[in-house]
């Protein structure tokens, strides 16, 4: 373990850090099940290729067929976010989710 100049122990903050950031990514993956309906589909497209790439990391599945327009859909917006780290994925994803909390607070 890395101690720091004053006794503090560094690899307990970095998971401290890490914990309280994950808690606050769960509370807002909640928060994204009752946004409106009014949610347009590219937002939730978003939200899901932000969250698949938080939780999984890098796309791990083939491409859906042609035929399949929801899952290849999908795909195609975690594919988009692909390269991002778990924690940028995460922020990103808090970030939108307040956003659109904002906005429909401000459209009702």
């Amino acid at each position: 373990m890395i101690r720091e100049e004053h006794g503090v122990d560094k690899d307990n903050i970095d998971s401290g850090f890490q914990y309280c950031f994950k808690e606050d990514f769960d509370e807002h993956a909640e928060k994204a099940k009752s946004l409106p309906e009014s949610t347009t589909n590219e937002s939730k497209l978003i939200l899901y290729g932000l969250f698949k790439q938080a939780t999984v990391g890098p796309v791990n599945t083939s491409r859906p067929g042609i035929f399949n327009m929801r899952d290849r859909a999908k795909w195609d917006a975690w594919k988009a976010v692909e390269g991002k780290s778990k924690e940028e994925a995460m922020n990103d994803y808090i970030t939108k989710v307040k956003q659109l909390l904002e906005e429909a607070g401000a459209s009702a």
